[in-house]
């Protein structure tokens, strides 16, 4: 396989089967199979799943184990040469993974690459992070994008070519096989948030480039999941920057 599509899925059912769709309609050129990894559903994800992709590699998961574990579940079994993170909440545009992994393929230097996510009106989502610092955390972000656009890269910019950047946001992840075997699968202390932030800085610190493809597009419903458990996200979010600024 070229690729494996890893989607870790809790609870949005709809989502997911728009998302495997987007995926099989928009995919061409490219040997590919599909993983979900399932935490622990109760929505009927994983019924629908064997229902309507018989194809598609279900790990079915008896409780939430957190998006980093979930992933690695996957990174573990899958023998393609990249794998593509997907969130459930996301819908692939034509030629998106194709597009990102021939960049991949031309610049073996790349460990990591992002696409360039859109809300569901087509306009940018912010796709690029900074490493997470007192500034970044503590100051209005949108903000220190619009006085400092070289140093904090964001969706105020527009870019025309693949462009070299601290971290993505992780929606959208490919991220090549050799650079895993390298630096490491995702770190399992971070339950959610800031899993792709570390591995980011992980992989750039082992000589991988970390890369933002702005000719990749890729809707993202925003948050999604999170915004069923708003409270315990907060929290989550509150114990993986702590984690983040220890480590």
């Amino acid at each position: 396989m070229d690729a494996s599509i890893i989607i870790i899925n809790w609870n949005t059912r709809d989502l997911l089967i728009e998302c495997i769709n987007s995926v099989y309609s928009t995919t061409q050129g490219i040997n590919f199979d599909i993983w979900v990894v399932d935490n622990g559903s109760s929505d009927g994800s994983v019924q629908a799943l064997r229902e309507l992709f018989p194809d598609v590699k279900v790990i079915e998961n008896q409780s939430n184990l957190g998006f980093a574990k979930a992933c690695n579940q996957a990174l573990k079994l899958m023998e393609s040469k990249f794998a593509v993170l997907l969130n459930s909440d996301t819908i692939l545009t034509d030629g998106a993974i194709k597009t990102v992994l021939d960049t991949m393929e031309k610049d073996p230097d790349i460990g990591l690459c992002g696409a360039q996510l859109l809300n569901s009106d087509g306009t940018k989502q912010n796709s690029i992070a900074n490493t997470p610092s007192l500034a970044t955390e503590l100051l209005n972000k949108s903000l220190l994008r619009r006085l400092f656009p070289q140093k904090y890269p964001g969706k105020e910019r527009d870019f025309a070519e693949p462009i070299e950047v601290e971290s993505i946001i992780g929606a959208f992840m490919a991220v090549g096989k050799k650079a895993i075997d390298k630096v490491g699968m995702l770190d399992e202390s971070y339950f959610f948030f800031f899993e792709e932030t570390d591995w980011c800085i992980r992989m750039k610190k082992k000589g991988w480039k970390v890369v933002h493809h702005p000719g990749a597009k890729v809707y993202h419903l925003q948050g999604q999941t999170v915004r069923k458990i708003n409270i315990r996200a907060r929290i989550e979010y509150w114990k993986s920057r702590y984690l983040f600024f220890k480590k």
